[in-house]
């Protein structure tokens, strides 16, 4: 199979110029120590409908014939694919068609429509989507815009790469999250185009990674199952034209676990002031839980920030919990007036911050005389977990 080309890659620039924005770059110190060298951030997040999306379906719409566009264009996608061909097609002025699951946040589903799709809403899991989707194109002979394994879907997605070469002419490694493998693939191919020597590293949620098996079978593999909170790179199988890109462009593909996307999620929105959804911060994911591993300087690109404000709160308590930055804990002490205030006292004195609490007497385990505390604190972090724990067993509490 013949992979896109830099011309091809240089060409999608020069139609995407005024279309879509040049992000910026962030430095980001704090990774840095984790490294030993520069770590930048390429905010794609930032970009015009809060992904990479629309440099690749921008790309393939304009691509089309207008016997073709005067036909309209149909997509399937949980949302970022979803918004960038419902914009790239109103600018392009042709009608888009876009399915979704039927349990799309709605955030995702407003932003769609407002930029001018029509939406329907149809399945449970994005393969039922998808399959309408297809169905839809070939009963009303829409054209049907695959959102990763399409030559020109990939060198759209691949100005990304030109991009990170002039922001960081440095640049040792770059770091890209992969669901279908578009992205990964069209940044490696300008990369390796232009600097061979520089490392081009794919991220997987480990429990939605078909990358992996796939590359060692030499084939692409599906996976029976996905269970991620990064629904934007859960994708059960490589295309034939993305695998062909990974396969032979992209120096690595590495997983990361639930906890470090929610750790992620969590550093860019306190450290870096950045809103990123979970797939768009698997790239920081893999600099938490592989230091020293990466070459630098590195640069890791935050491929998108469309996250449901409802979601986002679960990631953030669950960010903070694999961070040690919350302690669970249930004591016995004695059921006398003034034993709850006594043991909130001791927690206020060792700094730690009470989230909520629950007070029992009703437990088969309990001696007569005792009642249960179950406090759910805010703490500095792991060390300060390990304090608190020791101090209140110190002071007389059962701690369980």
């Amino acid at each position: 199979m013949q992979l896109v080309s830099l011309d091809r890659i240089q060409a999608a620039r020069t139609l995407l110029a005024g279309v879509v924005r040049k992000t910026p770059m962030e430095h980001a110190r704090d990774l840095r120590r984790l490294h030993g060298g520069p770590v930048h951030l390429k905010c794609e997040n930032l970009q015009r409908t809060g992904s990479f999306k629309i440099r690749g379906a921008y790309t393939r719409i304009h691509g089309l014939s207008e016997e073709e566009r005067a036909r309209g264009v149909v997509a399937a996608s949980a949302g970022n694919h979803a918004q960038g061909v419902a914009l790239a097609a109103a600018l392009l002025g042709a009608k888009s068609t876009v399915f979704m699951p039927e349990r799309v946040p709605l955030p995702k589903l407003a932003a769609t429509r407002g930029y001018g799709a029509d939406v329907h809403l149809h399945g449970a899991v994005l393969e039922e989507t998808l399959a309408e989707a297809i169905a839809f194109a070939e009963q009303t002979g829409a054209v049907f815009i695959h959102p990763f394994d399409h030559p020109d879907v990939i060198a759209g997605q691949g100005t990304v790469g030109l991009e990170v070469l002039e922001q960081v002419p440095g640049v040792a490694t770059i770091l890209v999250a992969t669901g279908g493998g578009g992205l990964v693939g069209g940044v490696a191919s300008a990369v390796k185009a232009l600097r061979p020597e520089v490392k081009v590293v794919g991220v997987q949620a480990e429990n939605a990674a078909a990358y992996p098996p796939s590359l060692a079978a030499g084939a692409p593999v599906r996976l029976t199952e996905l269970s991620t909170m990064a629904d934007g790179i859960a994708v059960g199988e490589p295309g034939p034209v993305s695998y062909a890109h990974v396969s032979q462009m992209v120096d690595d593909v590495v997983t990361v676990t639930e906890e470090s996307l929610s750790r992620a999620v969590l550093l860019c929105l306190e450290r870096r002031k950045l809103v990123v959804e979970p797939a768009g911060a698997a790239a920081v994911a893999a600099l938490l839980q592989h230091p020293g591993v990466f070459e630098p300087p590195i640069v890791a690109v935050l491929s998108g920030g469309n996250v449901d404000p409802l979601l986002l709160l679960q990631i953030i308590q669950h960010g903070m919990t694999a961070g040690g930055r919350y302690l669970k804990l249930r004591l016995r002490v004695p059921d006398r007036p003034g034993s709850l205030a006594g043991v909130l006292s001791k927690v206020s004195g060792l700094g730690a911050n009470v989230v909520d609490v629950e007070h029992s007497r009703i437990s088969g385990a309990l001696r007569l005389g005792e009642v249960e505390v179950s406090l759910n604190l805010e703490t500095r972090g792991p060390e300060h977990c390990t304090e608190v724990a020791t101090e209140l067993q110190r002071a007389g509490y059962t701690v369980m």
